[in-house]
């Protein structure tokens, strides 16, 4: 038998696509509404996906932001590299270097409209899970 120490596991990082359909489900468990994923690396050199997703109310957003930040940190050790905005605003974004998350109030979304800014940029099909989520769904499980 070695004497070697067993190696600590340590957690897995998910791919852009996977990380932003995670964001989405995520966003899901706190009852957000609209939520949409755009793939945009082909028409940006920001972020490879856009997650955007509304909250109807200043806890609302302040839940999804909770949620996706927490279980991120807790199960993949990712954080935000910046996070912008506030409840409060009705704008929050987080960016995750390749994912960029936009929660947002919906008459902010309405009035800023990044789906029709991004119009160009392919929607991500997502599964069906629940009434909240658009015509497209979202993902019933994301594999970790």
């Amino acid at each position: 038998m070695d004497d070697f120490p067993m190696p600590i596991k340590q957690p897995q990082t998910p791919g852009a696509r996977k990380l932003a359909l995670l964001c989405a489900e995520l966003a899901d468990n706190r009852k957000a509404e609209n939520i949409v994923v755009l793939d945009v690396r082909k028409i940006s050199s920001v972020a490879d996906y856009f997650v955007i997703a509304s909250g109807m109310s200043e806890p609302h957003l302040r839940a999804i932001v909770d949620e996706i930040t927490s279980r991120l940190r807790d199960d993949h050790d990712l954080r935000p590299i910046r996070r912008d905005g506030s409840a409060h605003g009705a704008w929050i974004a987080l960016d995750f270097f390749d994912v960029i998350v936009h929660l947002m109030r919906p008459e902010t979304r309405a009035h800023y409209d990044l789906e029709g800014l991004w119009g160009d940029a392919k929607r991500v099909r997502l599964k069906k899970a629940g009434p909240r989520a658009m015509k497209q769904g979202l993902p019933e499980k994301i594999p970790h």
